[in-house]
């Protein structure tokens, strides 16, 4: 295969009314991120271009829509990570951007890896990222003027362009009520993501905490550099939270375009598709029809 995608919508329970929301939202980032790479572009071009339509869309803890911390703020961390340079750029809790993985975008050509809090803010309103009013970013749902969960959890995308570069990004509104300036796994490589065109690359959801307790990231990539198949490699990585508790969810892609996806929450939306494929595909759970 020349090129493959894969998104996810975070580990969490997905309320059935909820359902087709989710299935629609993730389906809408893959056509998104697939335009890019049916056009030639790159892996990263696909995987900000999808992420970005997950942190729109307010049934995703990232940008509009993002959980609110104890202060009633929203605070959002974001990463992406090119697997042909091993560039990283990550943010964390920020406020007042509409799409945190811009700000990590343009983090990859720059010496830091990552940024936090007014640093990051100001980072991204010097290279031209567009600004907000913090309250912008609290949709109905998270406010309480219409009836809803904070049940939903970081959005995550990985990519392999007709070139063979790989790449994957993350992004989330963090916790519910945690402490502001709290930071989870999301910004951190070998933690929530990671990327090697030579390996594949990974994106995780879950709690962040023991995400990063037993660095899932950093084990995926090296069951595939052991020869591990990608949906084996990802399976096994979750066995290490028995260690800490947690649950989480991960989707992986080989070097070869191999998809691969497994959580231990109740649900994980997911959604992928490749060039050999006729049509996407989008679960909610791991054993859905």
């Amino acid at each position: 295969m020349t090129w493959a995608l894969v998104v996810h919508g975070g580990a969490k329970e997905i309320l059935p009314e909820q359902e087709e929301a989710n299935r629609r939202g993730c389906l809408d980032a893959l056509a998104a991120g697939r335009v890019i790479l049916e056009q030639g572009g790159t892996a990263v071009e696909a995987v900000e271009t999808a992420i970005r339509i997950l942190e729109s869309d307010p049934i995703f803890n990232a940008g509009y829509g993002s959980d609110l911390n104890a202060d009633g703020e929203v605070e959002m961390d974001a990463a992406l990570m090119d697997g042909s340079s091993l560039a990283i750029g990550a943010v964390a809790a920020i406020r007042g951007v509409y799409h945190p993985i811009a700000v990590a975008r343009r983090m990859l050509d720059e010496p830091p890896t990552l940024l936090v809090g007014e640093g990051a803010r100001r980072f991204a309103a010097a290279r031209g990222v567009e600004l907000c009013d913090p309250g912008e970013l609290i949709s109905p749902r998270q406010d309480g003027s219409v009836q809803g969960t904070h049940d939903h959890d970081t959005v995550g995308c990985v990519a392999l362009d007709s070139s063979g570069r790989i790449a994957a990004g993350t992004s989330t509104g963090g916790l519910d009520d945690t402490l502001p300036g709290r930071v989870g796994d999301s910004p951190l490589p070998g933690c929530g993501f990671y990327a090697d065109d030579l390996v594949g690359g990974v994106a995780f959801s879950g709690d962040g905490e023991s995400i990063a307790r037993v660095l899932l990231a950093a084990r995926v990539m090296q069951a595939l550099e052991g020869g591990e198949p990608a949906q084996a490699a990802i399976e096994a990585s979750l066995t290490q939270l028995e260690r800490v508790g947690g649950e989480a969810g991960g989707i992986v892609l080989d070097y070869l375009g191999r998809v691969g996806w497994a959580h231990n929450s109740s649900h994980f939306a997911v959604a992928w598709v490749t060039d050999s494929m006729g049509a996407p595909l989008v679960r909610l759970r791991q054993n859905e029809e």
